[in-house]
């Protein structure tokens, strides 16, 4: 078997465009967050939400001993709350969260996700968890703030998907 260099993996993953989430807990009294993209729908009955976080991440445990989170999808112009997140502090930002279901999620964001943890599965250097949505909310009027090839961008001109044929033999997930 050929060993694949993890950068050049990290590389090949990046030209996956995705959206950037922030992943939020409340432990032993204070708020925590990290930005993170590995985020995805996996149940409609029951409603599951699946993040990956690496075993490194001070998030990970604070997960654990709660068994709660939250994921805040970012919406377009929320690029330094993106950074902040991910370790390089903005300090010039204030009241970034609003409280649903005693969780914290990111104000204004384009949709978020109140979780009960559901499951939790090793996967290599990462652990991911299957969150049961309680609550959520989505602002259709915002777009998302997307990351590609390690950079932010936005939709350039989004179009609505065509008519969708039954069974054209596809199957699409939200």
């Amino acid at each position: 078997m050929t060993a694949i260099d993890p950068r050049a993996l990290r590389n090949a993953c990046g030209q996956f465009g995705t959206g950037v989430t922030i992943i939020t807990t409340h432990c032993e009294g204070r708020d925590h967050g990290m930005t993170a993209n590995a985020f995805m729908s996996v149940s409609l009955d029951p409603p599951l939400v699946a993040i990956s976080i690496a075993r490194s991440a001070k998030m990970l445990p604070n997960i654990q001993k709660t068994s709660r989170f939250a994921v805040s999808v970012l919406a377009e112009g929320m690029e330094d709350l993106a950074w902040h997140f991910a370790g390089k502090p903005k300090p010039d930002l204030c009241d970034v969260f609003e409280r649903r279901n005693e969780l914290p999620v990111i104000a204004n964001a384009a949709a978020y996700f109140v979780n009960d943890l559901a499951h939790e599965i090793a996967a290599g250097d990462h652990t991911i968890f299957l969150g049961q949505v309680r609550e959520m909310s989505v602002q259709h009027c915002r777009k998302p703030l997307l990351f590609f090839s390690g950079r932010f961008g936005g939709l350039a001109d989004p179009h609505p998907a065509p008519a969708m044929l039954e069974n054209a033999g596809y199957e699409f997930i939200w």
